[in-house]
This record gives structure tokens, C-alpha cells and sequence, in this order.
């Protein structure tokens, strides 16, 4: 909207030109994003300490330290964030563009999902919200509809692979189907590794910093041909929405450091992958994704190993499952694991970048 109102006196009032520019609006998006958090954030958390008088129910098969320290602290958060975003992207962004409108969709889609399960969650005071058939269910059909109107603005409904240049594979109407996993997938795998402290929003970050450039780039066709990477009309717009989710994650992170003032929850979790996985599809870099948000990939990796090892053969392979809980059976402090994670996360998301140029 902001974007809109200036560039339309930039003929009369030159200073406006500086609007023409995605670096100076993706700065600005971060700086709004992370001024909305401050702004609100406080009044955000006595609001829901008020409402949650328990704060969060903590799972009562978790590390009996994690269930000591984390009871009685607020969530929903991931409100705070899905303020922040929806002011970082709307007052900076080009709104005729329809990936960010895709972006939009997913995010506060899986946001209000998230909401209904914390909700539940809250006034039954269980850990239990909603089912996760339900969830998944209403993932997969926001998913799909916006796979479907991507694909149908892109008129390539394709797979690009990392390391070779101009290899494109037409999936069809696989598309959808795979698309969507890509977008419910990388959602739920920022929700499982949602477990500690600032675990989860660095890689986020992170995350979001790594495809913001990866939008700037394939958006641009001058930069996409030096690279031989495909290119994408319009995706450069998304390091606006990018920038939203970097300055909302920092403003959160504020009140989320250890000792956290207040938990994302599936409001946040789930909308954060969500995006993340929709740029992924729309920047047609979704197996780099993995690469990038490996961290997520590892923690969704540790449940499904653990899982399948009990039902077939009664054991074990980690103490505690995701992989965060892991380490703290085995002792670790949790600002130990939290930076380490980060670290991890950072390393990935660098080798993710080097896909870029080594084609």
C-alpha cells in the first residue's frame, strides 16, 4: 500500500525513485516487520498470559527438566509474527504481484490452522488439539490451491535441479502433488523442531535471509543467466515478503530468547514452513530447500526413524525424539544445543547458497 502511494509522487518528488529498488523496500520490510514486533509484542504477551492462565500445555512425555522450566509461558506468539509479516509485506511490496499474494495465502492459511490447535489446546489444557488428520487435511488443500495458482501464473509447472544448468523436468500435473508436499512437508518440519527457546525462528532466519537472495537473483533475468539458474518473472518481488519474515523472526526472537516470554506455537510454526516452503516452489528451488533448512529435515528425520525402529523392533535408536530432545536426556544444556543447532543450521544454509554457482 505504502509502496503504491510513493512510487505514484516519484515523477513529482524524485527521493520516492528509491522505492523502484527491492533492496531499499526488502530493508525497510525488515526494519517495519521488526518495529511492529517491538511495538506490539509486549502488549501481545500480557494479553495471552492473561487468557492462558497455565500458559502452554507442555507434553507430559518430555524431558522432566523441559516440562519444570517451560510450564506457565504464554503461546500463540506466532501471532506476533503474522502481524509483523502482514505489515512488512503489505506496506512494502508491489500488491498487483501474485506470488506475494500465494506467499500470503499459505502463511495465514497455516497460521489460522496453527491458531484452531493452539486454541484447543489452551482452554482444554492438554497437549492434544486438533487432530492431526484434520490438520493435515486442511494443509494439503491450502497447499494445493495455491501449487495450482502458481503453476498457473508461472505456465511452468517444473522441477529445476541444483547443480545443472537449464535442466528442467515437467512433472504435469505431479506438479500439484508434489508441490504441495514440499509446502506441508517444510511446515510441519519447522513445527517439530519448535521445541526449545529460539530453536526453531534462527533457522527461520536464516532460512528466510538464504531464499530472499535466491528470490532477488532468479527474479532478476540479468543475474539468473550469469548464474544458469531458471528464471522466475516476478519472484524477485518475495524478497519483500523474505525481508518481512526476517524482521518478524528477529522481533519475536527478542521476546523468545532463553528464558522465553512466550512460545510461537503451531501459529507460528506452521505458517513460518509454510512460507518458506512456498517460495521454495515459487523460486523453483525446492530440493535446495532441503538443503537450506536441513536442520528441519534432520529433526523431521529423527521422528520418523524413531518411530519406525519401535514398531519394528521394539528399540529405540535416539533416548528422546525430535533430535533437540535428544541431547538434553543426554545432559546438554539447552542454550547449548540452541547455538549449536543455529550453527548447524547457518553451515547448511551456506552449502545451500553454493548450489547457486556451482552448475
Amino acid at each position: 500500500m505504502l509502496y503504491e502511494f510513493l512510487i505514484s509522487m516519484a515523477d513529482e518528488y524524485s527521493i520516492f525513485n528509491v522505492v523502484r529498488y527491492l533492496t531499499f523496500r526488502t530493508g525497510a520490510s525488515v526494519i517495519t516487520a521488526l518495529i511492529v514486533c517491538f511495538i506490539f509484542g509486549p502488549g501481545i504477551i500480557r494479553w495471552l498470559k492473561s487468557k492462558q492462565k497455565t500458559g502452554q500445555p507442555i507434553r507430559e512425555d518430555g524431558p522432566k527438566t523441559h516440562i519444570i522450566k517451560k510450564q506457565g509461558t504464554p503461546t500463540m506468539g506466532g501471532f506476533m509474527i503474522l502481524l509483523a509479516v502482514s505489515f512488512g509485506t503489505f506496506l512494502w511490496a508491489d500488491l498487483s504481484n501474485p506470488y506475494i499474494w500465494a506467499a500470503m495465502l499459505v502463511t495465514m492459511g497455516f497460521g489460522l490452522i496453527g491458531f484452531a490447535d493452539d486454541y484447543l489446546k489452551v482452554t482444554k489444557g492438554s497437549s492434544a488439539g486438533v487432530s492431526g488428520k484434520v490438520k493435515l487435511l486442511f494443509q494439503v488443500l491450502i497447499a494445493v490451491g495455491a501449487v495450482y495458482w502458481i503453476g498457473d501464473v508461472s505456465g511452468s509447472p517444473t522441477l529445476a535441479l541444483p547443480f545443472f544448468k537449464d535442466v528442467l523436468i515437467d512433472l504435469g500435473w505431479f506438479y500439484l502433488a508434489f508441490g504441495a508436499f514440499v509446502i506441508v512437508g517444510a511446515s510441519n518440519s519447522v513445527n517439530l523442531t519448535d521445541g526449545l527457546d529460539g530453536l526453531a525462528i534462527m533457522p527461520v532466519i536464516i532460512a528466510a535471509a538464504s531464499f530472499g537472495l535466491i528470490s532477488y537473483l532468479v527474479g532478476s533475468a540479468v543475474f539468473s543467466q550469469y548464474l544458469g539458474v531458471v528464471s522466475v518473472q516476478g519472484a524477485g518481488e518475495l524478497a519483500i515478503f523474505c525481508g518481512a519474515l526476517i524482521g518478524a523472526g528477529l522481533g519475536f526472537l527478542w521476546y523468545n530468547a532463553p528464558p522465553a516470554m512466550v512460545f510461537m506455537g503451531d501459529t507460528g510454526s506452521l505458517a513460518l514452513g509454510g512460507a518458506l516452503g512456498t517460495i521454495a516452489v515459487i523460486t523453483k528451488h525446492e530440493i535446495v530447500l532441503a538443503i537450506i533448512g536441513g536442520l528441519f529435515v534432520l529433526e523431521t528425520v529423527s521422528v520418523i526413524v524413531q518411530v519406525a525402529s519401535y514398531k519394528l523392533t521394539g528399540k529405540r535408536v535416539f533416548r528422546m525424539a525430535p533430535l533437540h530432545h535428544h541431547f538434553e536426556e543426554k545432559g546438554w544444556a539447552e542454550s547449548t544445543i540452541v547455538v549449536r543447532f543455529w550453527i548447524i543450521a547457518l553451515v547448511l544454509a551456506l552449502i545451500g547458497l553454493s548450489t547457486l554457482k556451482l552448475r
